[in-house]
């Protein structure tokens, strides 16, 4: 019976990628020579799931390197290896080697095995140097020499529902030497009674091996609360941990196969007592790198999400309030039209309206996971760059129960990698400088996030240095991005380290200082409806505030109609609407119309212009203008009226059309019309009032000679 194992390497990559963040996160916490047993033990037991998982699905690639690293594992929480710091860093780098193979393999493709194979030698010899030591093994469970076990294994009825299959486990064992079987049917029942979910057969195999005992015994791990099984050698019963066996049968109640081989089990017994000659052969498994009908893995977006039962339960219940509420309108609807049934309408499309706003809020948050989820990649990262670099790094993480949706949580950890390694080579100095400037030779980098509004906000701090403006002003002079006589602020002054190609960094390294990666950082957030700012103090420190949507897939906008059209603003860009003054607008040029707001000059946008619409109304007296903010800069978008101010559900227009300029996305609105939201960054620069290479308008510059 050939079984397609492909339809669970989903669940078994992402059960994987979970086991392999678990064990760099305990790593993390060993400290050699006091270690806790208990971290020993999650770490094994993660890199033991790994390698039966992928032994059962033949990853064999993944199963044998996992293999020596449970093995020095093993021996380091039996007592009989001390742990040390290369035991740590080894550990460390199998795991990125484990995550890179399993990622080839989820992507379908073969892995590299160059740094697999280095890693694996390495650990051989710090295995082999063992067996110099003094250090005296159990001479049955190390063996050499070849002995024959005689293994009992009786599942119970209930076996098959917990997951397992004897077939695999068949299979496994004769992987380890020569195989004889016998199997037990006297307890099936008559096919009347017989349940097909319930298994019913007892096996006793004779393996002829050079393995100790705990290999054999390894296979049943699994299943030793659900089986009786015994294992015996030349009438010696070993002692595996696994549950006593009573596999005693009658020897007239045995079928026995000759063949050293496994054996298929029939599929149809004609009489229990009867001796069969069909075979089992090892379960097919389809290989991931040539079955075409396996599901794509490369996309990291197609991944599954898991959800708490508290929010299934809640969305079950608001289902449950939907279909009352659709009883209720049903009937309400095979009635006459009179007052009483009006009214009584109009109450249930209010409680249909509740229904709808409440069971919305409930599927967007199985959308959403804690930060935590980002936030455990750094304590690895900081570890190892700090060590690069001979600083003392302290990395403290606050806010990581904040909930994110995990669209943007996935999309937002790159940025935040380079804004953390930027704090680590840029930011904090090394031990010695921070002791001359009498400062904890220790530096912190602290990583929070936080909710504000219906925003999320993260912040990434250093107790370093802080930016060095004047250098940032140089940089930027002999760059030509600012001219000489430009009289910036010092946050001004800041801001420029998010131009294109900017970097301070005298020499290029790995860590950072390549000039790229800090406009992207921005351009990068800004993809996600957010913003990006720093906050610096000379010897104190630097400060990334980074704010975000909640959501990506609904959006709070402000609906405003020009000519015919109506538009979407998102109100998290909105900073107020107003009439206009026309005393306080000026011209700028040919065609630029300027409102002198307090102390700002805000750059007038003619969306019927920009968009060629006709109709709209052209005097900026009788019109609202609606003043946004998009990178620090404040343009006034000039409307014909305000309308509703409404959740909208966003679609992609790239996706299902193109990528279209000053427009990030659409919507359905209720009358059925389709609706475009706004892109603020990109109407400016589709309006042309920012230079090309630039993060300042031209209008700026204007408008400053003109005061």
């Amino acid at each position: 019976m050939s079984i397609d194992l492909s339809q669970f390497f989903e669940v078994f990559f992402e059960e994987s990628f979970e086991g392999l963040d678990a064990m760099e996160a305990e790593l993390l916490n060993l400290e050699p020579g006091n270690e806790d047993m208990e971290t020993i033990n999650t770490i094994f037991r993660a890199a033991h799931s790994i390698k039966g998982g992928s032994g059962t699905f033949g990853f064999s690639s993944v199963s044998d390197f996992t293999h020596v690293l449970e093995t020095l594992l093993d021996q380091i929480r039996d007592g009989q290896r001390a742990l040390t710091a290369e035991h740590v860093n080894f550990l460390l780098k199998s795991v990125d080697c484990l995550r890179g193979m399993l990622t080839a393999l989820q992507a379908e493709q073969e892995p590299d095995l160059t740094e697999a194979n280095e890693i694996r030698q390495r650990f051989e010899v710090i295995l082999g140097m063992a067996e110099d030591t003094s250090t005296t093994f159990d001479l049955a469970e190390e063996t050499l020499n070849e002995n024959t076990y005689q293994v009992d294994f009786k599942p119970y009825p209930h076996l098959f529902k917990t997951g397992n299959e004897p077939l695999y486990m068949i299979s496994e064992l004769a992987e380890l030497g020569e195989l004889e079987t016998q199997v037990f049917f006297d307890a099936v029942p008559d096919i009347n009674s017989l349940n097909a979910e319930e298994c019913f057969l007892a096996w006793r195999f004779f393996l002829t091996t050079d393995k100790p005992v705990s290999a054999i015994a390894e296979i049943f791990e699994w299943v030793e609360d659900d089986s009786d099984i015994e294992i015996t050698i030349c009438g010696g019963l070993f002692d595996t941990g696994l549950a006593d066996a009573d596999a005693d049968a009658d020897a007239d109640d045995v079928v026995e196969e000759s063949s050293p081989r496994i054996e298929a089990l029939p599929d149809k017994k004609e009489n229990s007592m009867e001796q069969t000659d069909t075979s089992i052969n090892k379960p097919q498994i389809n290989s991931p790198a040539k079955n075409t009908d396996t599901k794509k893995a490369s996309d990291s977006s197609a991944t599954s999400i898991r959800v708490g039962i508290d929010k299934v339960d809640s969305l079950i219940n608001m289902v449950g309030e939907l279909v009352i509420t659709q009883a209720m309108l049903s009937q309400i609807g095979e009635q006459d039209v009179t007052e009483t049934t009006i009214t009584a309408l109009q109450e249930g499309l209010a409680q249909l309206a509740h229904n709808t706003r409440d069971l919305q809020e409930n599927v967007m948050r199985i959308r959403m996971l804690p930060i935590s989820f980002v936030f455990s990649r750094f304590p690895r990262l900081v570890r190892d760059i700090s060590q690069k670099l001979n600083k003392q790094v302290e990395l403290k993480l606050l806010g990581e129960q904040t909930e994110l949706d995990k669209t943007v949580m996935e999309k937002i950890s790159d940025p935040m990698v380079h804004l953390v390694r930027n704090s680590l080579d840029h930011g904090l100095e090394t031990p010695e400088q921070r002791v001359a400037a009498g400062k904890d030779p220790m530096g912190t980098v602290t990583l929070n996030a936080f909710h504000q509004g219906g925003n999320i906000v993260i912040e990434i701090m250093d107790d370093g240095q802080g930016l060095n403006t004047e250098k940032i002003r140089s940089k930027a002079i002999a760059n030509g991005l600012i001219q000489e006589s430009d009289e910036l602020s010092p946050d001004e002054i800041n801001e420029l380290i998010f131009m294109p190609g900017f970097s301070t960094s005298d020499e290029v390294s790995d860590i950072s200082g390549r000039g790229v990666g800090m406009d992207v950082v921005r351009r990068n957030i800004q993809a996600l409806n957010g913003s990006v700012e720093v906050a610096s103090a000379p010897g104190v420190g630097s400060t990334f505030t980074i704010r975000l949507p909640l959501t990506l897939a609904i959006l709070d906008g402000q609906l405003v109609r020009v000519a015919q059209h109506t538009y979407i603003i998102p109100l998290i860009s909105i900073v107020e609407s107003l009439q206009i003054d026309i005393s306080k607008v000026s011209r700028v040029g040919k065609d630029l119309d300027v409102l002198r707001l307090r102390d700002e000059y805000i750059p007038i946008l003619r969306l019927y212009n920009i968009f060629n619409h006709d109709g709209a109304i052209e005097e900026l007296d009788k019109t609202l203008l609606v003043v946004v903010e998009s990178d620090n800069h404040k343009v006034g978008l000039l409307v014909d009226d305000l309308l509703a101010q409404q959740q909208v559900v966003i679609k992609s227009l790239e996706a299902n059309y193109q990528k279209v300029d000053g427009i990030s996305g659409a919507t359905i609105l209720g009358d059925g019309r389709v609706s475009l939201i706004i892109d603020i960054s990109g109407l400016i620069k589709l309006s042309g009032l920012k230079r090309p290479g630039s993060q300042e308008l031209v209008v700026e510059q204007k408008s400053a000679g003109a005061a």
